[in-house]
């Protein structure tokens, strides 16, 4: 994991996306749609490291959950780790170069668990990616968990 050669790359999406709405003379915040999003963005889950699949607040823990979707089986893909990997230091360049406080000012404060949902049990070498991918979060100061959601039938 190179969290902090990552990180680096999230103010450019993040400044981009800053530059269009503040120059475009509307709101600080725009609605769009799904289908917009979509179109400009592409789809969330670990091989679009462009968007932040889910942002929501555990009410158990108090905690800011950023979570990351894997819908594919382990080694469905060659470059599944290095995607999942780029999504993870995205997320943490996210948070620690204080992007999600800023457009999200009431999560300023909150610990920060960062969650990738998988299709299924890590198994083989994902379970060593998993674990070194907690490791260098919790070295950030930043929770990693992994968390089994089997595709609907």
């Amino acid at each position: 994991m190179k969290p902090v050669a990552a990180s680096r790359a999230a103010p450019r999406a993040v400044n981009h996306l800053r530059a269009r709405v503040l120059d475009s003379g509307a709101p600080a915040v725009e609605k769009i749609t799904r289908e917009q999003m979509l179109s400009e963005f592409g789809a969330p889950g670990v091989e679009n490291a462009k968007v932040v699949d889910l942002i929501s607040v555990d009410p158990a823990t108090d905690r800011v959950v950023l979570t990351m979707i894997e819908r594919r089986p382990w080694g469905a893909s060659p470059q599944q780790f290095q995607q999942i990997e780029e999504k993870i230091n995205r997320y943490m360049g996210y948070v620690l170069e204080g992007f999600l406080a800023e457009q999200h000012p009431q999560y300023e404060g909150k610990r920060v668990q960062l969650r990738l949902e998988c299709a299924e049990e890590p198994h083989g070498d994902a379970v060593l990616f998993v674990k070194a991918a907690a490791r260098a979060s919790e070295d950030h100061g930043l929770e990693f968990l992994v968390v089994v959601k089997p595709p609907a039938a």
